[in-house]
């Protein structure tokens, strides 16, 4: 089974940007449906970006056209580009995998019980 090991990480100032990384290890990302979800303190998990199996991408509303999620199979490793912060986007960011598409169950990509596998998540500070 995969494991997944988050990075990048770190405090930034409001407008910066960050590179997430998720090293996987035991099986390739590009048999899976990789996504990128957060956690703030209170609240829900929150689907932030996922990429299929062919490297369709989705992102949620709040990150659309500020936040983009890549893969390297060479490398084995998932991304999340995130510009323009704004201190609302700190959390705990996760890696998630699935081993089928969370759709062929007739669920959502962004709702986390779509996801098998988990990172322990790397956190994201922004300060205004």
């Amino acid at each position: 089974q995969i494991q997944l090991v988050e990075s990048g990480g770190g405090s930034v100032q409001a407008g910066g940007s960050l590179r997430l990384s998720c090293a996987a290890s035991g099986d390739t990302v590009s048999t899976y449906w990789m996504g990128w979800f957060r956690q703030a303190p209170g609240k829900e998990r929150e689907g932030v970006a996922v990429i299929s199996y062919g490297r369709n991408t989705d992102t949620a509303a709040s990150v659309k056209d500020r936040f983009f999620i890549s893969r390297d199979n060479a490398k084995n490793t998932l991304y999340l580009q995130m510009n323009s912060l704004k201190p609302e986007d700190t959390a705990i960011y996760l890696c998630a995998a699935s081993a089928s598409s969370p759709y062929a169950a007739g669920d959502s990509w962004s709702r986390s019980a779509s996801y098998n596998y988990w990172g322990h998540g790397t956190q994201v500070t922004v300060s205004s």
